[in-house]
C-alpha cells in the first residue's frame, strides 16, 4: 500500500507549527491541572471546615440537653418533688419542661434505679434502669451528655410512638453496603443525665433526658442553614447533612431521585469500613446516594467511647465539575485560536520556501515522462540552487545510461525467456517421472508380496487346514481339546483371508462396465450390512437424490466400494450413533457424489494422510488393504474419494464418479 503523500509546503508548515503547538498544549494540559487540582483542594479543604463547623453546631445541641438536665437536678425543689415521689407532682415539674425545651424524653429515677416517672410516657414506671451506664453514672454523683443507643425495648418504655419514629425501612442505593436487614429499630439520642441531691447533698435519685435522632431532621437542617447558607445548583442544594446509626442514614437532607430524603439509605462499604471500623476521618470524593459529593464523615462515640455512627456533611460536586468544565474549555479555546494562527504563520512562510521545490519537482516530471533535454535555470547560491545545478549532470548521465540499459535489457529478456521455457518442460517431466517411479515400486513391491505369499503361505496353510479338519472329525465335541482344533482352523481361516486381500491389491482386475443405479445399489448394500455386523444402537439414515443419473462402472467392485465404507463408519461406532448414507448429483460438474458419513470416534489428524496407504491400520485385526483397494477401484472408474475427520465427532467419506449422460 502506498504511502500518502505530503507536500513539502505541508512538511514545511508542520514543522513551524509543532513546536508551536506542543508548546500551548504542554502549558493548557499544565493549566487545567494546575487548576483543577486547586478547585479539588479547596473544596476539600472547605468540607473538612463545614465537619468542624457541623461538630460544634451537634455538640452545642447535646450541650442544650445536658444543661436543661443538670439545671432542672440541681434546681432545690427537685429534690422535694423526688423525696415525695407523687406522679402529680413530678408530673407537673418535668411535662411542661420536655414540652417547651423539646425534648423526646425527660425521665426521673429513685437512687435505686428505679423509674419514678416518665414525661412522655406516664404510665408506665417501676422498672429498673439501674444497669444502664446513663443511669448508674448518674446514681454515682457523675453528670454525663452525650449520644446513646437505644433497643427497641428501652424506646417503647419511653413511649411507643418513639419506637414506631425510631423504626426504619432500609433502602436499596446504588454503592450500597450489602445488608441482609430489611428494617432499622434501635434509636440514636443526645442524651444526658445528672445526679439530684437534697440539701444535705446525698443522691436521692436522677435526671435523663434527650432527644432521639432517627426520622429527627431538626439537626442536620439546622446544619445545613448555617454551614451552607441555602447555597443552591440548577435548583438543589449544594450543601448537605446526614446522620448515621452503624451504616443506616436515620436523618439526612440528602434527597433521592424522587426528590424525597434519603433516610433508610447506608454507607458505602469503602466509607463504613474507613470511619465506623477503623474510627478514622473521610476526606475525600464519595458516592451519595444518587451523586458525587466532597464529603466529610467523622465517628460519632457513645458515653463509653465505642463508635455508634457517623456524622456526614457534603458539598455537591457538580457546581465544581462546571467550573473544570469551564476552565478546560477556556484553555481549549486558547490552543485552537493560537494553533490556527500558527497555521495561518507558517503556511504562509511554508509557501515562499517551498516554491524552488515545486519548480524542480515539475521539471523531474517532465523528465519521467520521457523529455530528454531537460534543464533547470540554476538562480540562487543556497542548497536550492547546488541541487538544481547537481539535477543537470544526472539528467545527462542518464540518458546516457538509458540506452546502455535498453540493450541490456532486451539480450536478458530473450535468454530468461530461453531458459524458463526449458526449465519448465523439463521439471513437468521430473514430477511424472516421480510419479511413475513411486507407483511402479509400489505395485512391485505388493506383487513380489503377494507372489510369495501366495508360494510360501498358500501351501502350508491348505496342509494345516487339512489337519485341523481332521482333528475336528477326529475329536468328539464334548472333548476339551476340541476348543483348541477349533481356535486352529478359525486362524488359518484367517491368514488365507488375509492373503486374498493381498493378492486382490496386487492383480488388476478385469472391469466389466454397465448403467449403474447407485441408489439401488447402495439400498441393497444396507439392506444386507446387518448380517456382516451387528447395527445395534445404530440409526441410518438415507438422503438419497430423486432421478439421480446412472454412472458407468462395474458393479461388483462399486459394491466393494461402498460397502467397506458403510462397514468401517459401523464398526467405528460401538457404542452406537448415526449413519448418513447421501447421493447428489453435481451438475456443473458432472458428477455423481456419495458421501458415508458417521458420529463415531473419529480419525486422528496424523492418521489422515496414511488411510489409504496400503498396510496402514488402526484395527487390531485388519489388514489395512481395505480402503486402498477402494481407492484404486475409484481411481479406475475416473473419480475420486476424500475424506473429513475431527476426533470424537466422526468421519465422512466422499466418493465423486463422471455422470453416465
Amino acid at each position: 500500500m502506498p504511502l500518502k503523500r505530503f507536500s513539502i509546503r505541508v512538511k514545511l508548515t508542520i514543522g513551524a507549527l509543532l513546536p508551536l503547538f506542543v508548546a500551548i498544549m504542554i502549558c493548557s494540559l499544565a493549566g487545567i491541572y494546575t487548576i483543577n487540582s486547586s478547585v479539588v483542594r479547596q473544596a476539600q479543604e472547605k468540607v473538612r471546615t463545614d465537619l468542624n463547623s457541623a461538630r460544634e453546631i451537634y455538640l452545642s445541641e447535646v450541650a442544650h440537653i445536658r444543661d436543661v438536665v443538670s439545671l432542672t437536678a440541681n434546681a432545690p425543689f427537685t429534690a422535694t418533688v423526688f423525696a415525695n415521689g407523687r406522679h402529680a407532682r413530678l408530673s407537673s415539674l418535668l411535662s411542661p419542661l420536655r414540652s417547651s425545651e423539646r425534648l423526646d424524653m425527660l425521665t426521673a429515677v429513685s437512687s435505686d434505679g428505679r423509674v419514678l416517672f416518665r414525661a412522655r410516657n406516664p404510665e408506665v414506671f417501676g422498672d429498673s434502669r439501674a444497669g444502664d451506664r446513663l443511669v448508674s453514672r448518674a446514681l454515682r454523683g457523675e453528670a454525663v451528655a452525650g449520644t446513646a443507643i437505644f433497643s427497641p425495648e428501652d424506646l417503647l418504655m419511653e413511649g411507643p410512638d418513639l419506637a414506631r419514629q425510631a423504626t426504619i425501612e432500609i433502602l436499596e442505593t446504588p454503592r450500597a453496603r450489602p445488608s441482609n436487614k430489611q428494617v432499622g429499630r434501635s434509636g440514636m439520642l443526645l442524651v444526658s443525665s445528672a445526679p439530684v441531691r437534697d440539701e444535705a447533698g446525698r443522691i436521692v435519685g436522677a435526671l435523663y433526658g434527650g432527644v432521639l435522632l432517627n426520622g429527627n431532621n431538626n439537626l442536620v437542617d439546622k446544619i445545613k442553614t448555617i454551614v451552607y447558607e441555602g447555597v443552591q445548583f440548577q435548583g438543589e442544594d449544594a450543601g448537605t447533612a446526614t446522620m448515621f446509626l452503624d451504616d443506616l442514614r436515620i436523618n439526612t437532607n440528602v434527597q433521592t431521585k424522587g426528590g424525597g430524603r434519603a433516610i433508610g439509605t447506608r454507607l458505602s462499604e469503602e466509607v463504613y469500613n474507613h470511619v465506623i471500623v477503623n474510627q478514622k476521618k473521610w476526606i475525600d470524593p464519595a458516592f451519595v446516594v444518587k451523586d458525587w459529593y466532597f464529603s466529610a464523615y467523622e465517628p460519632i462515640l457513645d458515653l463509653d467511647g465505642k463508635v455508634v455512627g457517623s456524622l456526614y456533611v457534603g458539598m455537591l460536586g457538580k457546581p465544581y465539575t462546571a467550573i473544570k468544565q469551564k476552565v478546560t474549555l477556556i484553555f481549549c479555546g486558547v490552543l485552537l485560536l493560537g494553533s490556527l494562527v500558527g497555521l495561518a504563520v507558517s503556511g504562509f512562510i511554508g509557501s515562499r520556501l517551498s516554491r524552488p521545490i515545486r519548480e524542480l519537482q515539475n521539471l523531474v516530471k517532465r523528465f519521467s515522462a520521457g523529455e530528454k533535454d531537460v534543464q533547470i535555470a540554476v538562480t540562487t547560491s543556497d542548497e536550492i540552487g547546488d541541487l538544481a545545478g547537481e539535477f543537470n549532470i544526472m539528467t545527462g548521465k542518464l540518458n546516457q545510461r538509458e540506452a546502455e540499459i535498453r540493450e541490456l535489457n532486451s539480450e536478458l529478456e530473450r535468454k530468461v525467456s530461453e531458459r524458463t521455457a526449458e526449465l519448465e518442460e523439463k521439471n513437468q517431466l521430473l514430477i511424472k517421472a516421480k510419479e511413475d517411479l513411486v507407483r511402479a515400486e509400489k505395485l512391485a513391491a505388493v506383487g513380489e508380496l503377494a507372489a510369495g505369499v501366495a508360494h510360501e503361505i498358500n501351501n502350508p496353510m491348505a496342509i494345516i487346514r487339512g489337519n485341523a479338519e481332521l482333528l475336528q472329525m477326529a475329536i468328539p465335541a464334548a472333548n476339551p481339546c476340541r476348543e483348541e482344533a477349533d481356535i486352529i482352523a478359525q486362524q488359518v481361516g484367517r491368514v488365507e483371508r488375509i492373503v486374498a486381500s493381498l493378492l486382490q491389491f496386487a492383480r488388476r482386475e478385469r472391469r466389466y462396465l454397465e448403467k449403474t443405479n447407485i441408489n439401488r445399489l447402495l439400498d441393497e448394500i444396507l439392506g444386507q450390512v446387518g448380517h456382516q455386523v451387528p447395527l445395534t444402537g445404530i440409526m441410518v439414515r438415507k438422503e438419497f437424490a430423486p432421478e439421480l443419473a446412472q454412472v458407468n462402472g462395474d458393479d461388483g467392485q462399486l459394491r466393494q466400494v461402498f460397502t467397506n465404507l458403510i462397514l468401517n463408519a459401523v464398526q467405528a461406532m460401538p457404542d452406537g450413533g448415526t449413519l448418513t448414507v447421501t447421493t447428489e448429483e453435481d451438475i456443473p460438474a458432472e458428477v455423481c457424489v456419495v458421501t458415508v458419513g458417521d458420529t463415531g470416534i473419529g480419525i486422528a489428524p496424523d492418521n489422515l494422510q496414511q488411510i489409504f496407504n496400503p498396510f496402514f491400520t488402526t484395527k487390531a485385526t485388519g489388514t489395512g488393504l481395505g480402503l486402498s483397494v477402494s481407492y484404486g477401484i475409484v481411481k479406475d472408474h475416473g473419480g475420486s474419494i476424500t475424506v473429513w475427520s475431527e476426533e470424537e465427532k466422526g468421519a465422512t467419506f466422499t466418493v465423486s464418479f463422471p455422470l453416465n449422460r
